[in-house]
């Protein structure tokens, strides 16, 4: 069996997320929504002739970082049931409640708060203009 040291010498070294991907359908939906009502800032965009595509950059004041993609005939995300793969994307709030206020004054739906029965947490989803969950997780 291996000791601790040994394991966590063959792990990667990584300190943090860089960023994530996410495909829009509509880019002007999905600026409002990263950016208008989750406060992402927009720092580059390029359109991409060879992809017929935009590939936008966004980041957020605490260092997050989306970059945002358009492709012609993207399918549809399937969410319900439950697919394969990336489930959603999370956040931490320290004001769950200022949290939810700020988006529903956005026109963000966002659904009732939770508290997750492991940890004694309150969190709430909503969904980006495509239907990707966002959750919020207050820490």
């Amino acid at each position: 069996m291996a000791s601790r040291k040994t394991e966590r010498q063959n792990v990667p070294p990584i300190s943090r997320l860089h960023h994530m991907a996410v495909i829009a359908s509509d880019l002007d939906a999905s600026l409002a929504f990263w950016c208008g009502a989750l406060g992402f800032v927009e720092i580059a965009r390029n359109f991409r002739d060879a992809r017929n595509s935009w590939k936008v950059d966004l980041r957020h004041p605490s260092g997050i970082g989306i970059e945002l993609f358009t492709f012609p005939g993207a399918p549809p995300r399937p969410s319900r049931p439950e697919a394969i793969g990336l489930r959603h994307i999370a956040f931490a709030t320290p004001d769950i409640d200022a949290t939810v206020e700020r988006l529903e004054a956005k026109g963000v739906a966002v659904e009732p708060v939770r508290t997750d029965e492991y940890t004694g947490r309150r969190f709430t989803f909503c969904a980006d203009p495509d239907g990707l969950p966002v959750e919020f997780y207050e820490v």
